[in-house]
């Protein structure tokens, strides 16, 4: 099955009209994007946009033997004029199927957000799934066979294929291309890690893929360490990377503070931000859950983790430290250093960059900082990705 991607912008199109914002002024030449509309082996089109005819010339394709135009959501703005000798755009109910005069069927799948996605499946078999912008499947049951290509709002909505991959819908093999691309995600190679981080891709406006044909996959690192300062964008990052994964386990370092207020404030932000369907332990022990098998882990965050190691071995106190103190946290370190080698699991952990800045006025705030810089580097050494975010712009040191 052959598939020309006519657009795989945003329904308003990438840049905005008349939008000064700093992303829509870079999305100029190649990283212009109209918007999204697919045409499958030259006889299914599926959303109608301005210019299509156009841009199916562009692309070296013709409109002529189009036999059915497919809308997937709402169209607002002017309507769109349908180019002479195509069939009248229309929706399919969910649930039903439509059986093409070329021997595609196509299955209108329910989403919970206004627009329709929809199956098609090529006569040799072949199954390529495509989503509305803001669109998610609604009531997937699990145990779904993997579709060969999924075409979708990856940015707009990382739960939609979180909910694919829980289904089983999205398999390893699964292409994954990202459309309905809009100003909230800088384009260029910042869209690419960001995707690559998914497990998907993105392609210029115009590009021609075969569905069923191989294509290796984005390589998901299977441990990043993302490090930053205050309030940088760490923990977004870190989240952002596992948004498309179901079941994954939040590992919260710094536990509850009875009667202190604004932390009470920090944490509930952050459950706010989580997906709904992730689950949170609040735990400084590592080893044990980096030793198990399981979904991915996301550790918040490494510098509250040394913390209480700090706390345990009671190197605070000068004394208590060159007594014995510093071999205990030594070997608190190694033995999390050690599972981090070891572990089968995915797993993004978040740690603070803590020495750039003013030089700690005591021996511990000295001796705590010097610790993390230790850490961090001993940690970061056993991982495939490793992130410095500055500013909420993320750095790949390591990939």
């Amino acid at each position: 099955m052959e598939l020309t991607l006519l657009g795989t912008g945003a329904p308003a199109g990438l840049p905005r009209p008349d939008c000064p914002c700093a992303v829509c002024a870079a999305a100029r030449g190649p990283r212009a994007r109209a918007a999204t509309a697919l045409l499958v082996d030259g006889a299914l089109l599926l959303d109608l946009t301005p210019g299509a005819a156009l841009a199916a010339a562009r692309a070296g394709h013709s409109l002529v033997g189009v036999r059915q135009v497919l809308l997937t959501h709402p169209h607002d703005g002017p309507a769109v004029d349908v180019p002479a000798g195509l069939p009248a755009p229309g929706r399919v109910p969910d649930g039903r199927v439509l059986t093409l005069i070329s021997g595609h069927r196509v299955r209108a799948v329910a989403m919970d957000h206004p627009g329709t996605g929809y199956e098609v499946t090529s006569p040799e078999g072949d199954r390529l799934l495509y989503l509305p912008p803001g669109g998610a499947p609604a009531g997937l049951a699990e145990g779904l066979a993997a579709y060969e290509m999924v075409v979708a709002d990856v940015t707009g909505r990382p739960d939609a294929i979180a909910r694919l991959r829980a289904a089983g819908a999205i398999g390893a093999t699964t292409d994954v291309i990202a459309v309905h691309l809009d100003h909230d995600v800088p384009g260029g190679p910042e869209l690419e890690r960001r995707l690559s981080a998914a497990g998907a891709r993105a392609v210029p406006d115009g590009t021609t893929l075969i569905v069923g044909e191989y294509h290796a996959v984005p390589d998901v690192p299977r441990r990043t360490l993302v490090t930053g300062g205050a309030r940088s964008g760490k923990s977004v990052e870190a989240e952002r990377r596992l948004e498309t994964f179901p079941d994954v386990l939040y590992v919260a370092t710094g536990g509850r503070r009875a009667g202190d207020a604004e932390w009470a404030d920090r944490v509930r932000l952050h459950r706010e931000r989580r997906p709904a369907s992730w689950r949170t332990d609040e735990s400084c022990d590592l080893a044990p859950l980096l030793g198990d098998d399981g979904p991915p882990l996301l550790i918040d965050c490494l510098s509250l983790w040394l913390t209480d190691a700090m706390d345990r071995a009671g190197a605070w106190e000068d004394a208590t430290w060159y007594e014995g103190g510093e071999r205990a946290l030594r070997e608190r370190v190694a033995e999390l250093v050690g599972a981090v080698r070891r572990t089968p699991r995915t797993v993004v952990a978040v740690t603070n960059e803590v020495g750039s800045g003013v030089v700690p006025a005591t021996a511990s705030g000295r001796r705590f900082r010097d610790e993390l810089g230790r850490l961090n580097a001993a940690f970061a050494a056993e991982c495939e990705q490793v992130v410095l975010v500055v500013a909420g712009q993320a750095l790949v040191l390591r990939n």
